[in-house]
């Protein structure tokens, strides 16, 4: 069952995913279509799941459910796993790869491998002030408040010392 995100409650679960480039308008436009389809016939074990979800930055897709209403399964969580990495082949895109950085340049949004990123943080191309995506976060709640922090308030704070 497709809500809009904002209608979702604040201990919904997340899950983000980021992606190594920037969706075209014209993607936007077919993996919107996409997830709306996705989302609509989204069950855990035959029951509905009251899920909605948000495109941030041309970049991030974010999927939530409303576990008070139905929580997910082992089966819904794979089956979203499958349509993202259909997702993945169908725009020559990575969505899963969790060991990347996406970080605030500006109002641009970069993208680097750790390794490069820790480069970046030895080097002091980017600081303590740099706003950093915390893909990591588990509901609504934490999406809203700790998704873009500062490195500083972030897990790659670690990367600091």
């Amino acid at each position: 069952m497709l809500v809009p995100f904002s209608e979702l409650p604040e201990n919904a679960r997340v899950w983000v995913y980021q992606a190594n480039r920037s969706f075209s308008t014209d993607e936007l436009i077919e993996i919107t279509r996409k997830v709306d389809d996705f989302i609509t016939s989204w069950t855990a074990h035959g029951a509905d799941l009251k899920a909605g979800y948000e495109i941030q930055y041309k970049r991030f897709i974010v999927l939530a459910i409303d576990r008070s209403f139905n929580d997910a399964s082992g089966c819904s969580i794979d089956a979203s796993v499958r349509f993202i990495q259909q997702l993945e082949k169908e725009y020559d895109v990575d969505l899963m790869d969790k060991m990347n950085v996406s970080f605030k340049s500006g109002e641009f949004v970069a993208y680097k491998n750790l390794i490069d990123f820790k480069k970046m943080v030895k080097t002091r191309a980017v600081s303590e002030k740099t706003i950093v995506f915390n893909n990591l976060v588990n509901d609504i709640a934490e999406y809203k408040n700790n998704w873009e922090v500062p490195i500083t308030e972030s897990w790659h704070n670690r990367f600091l010392k």
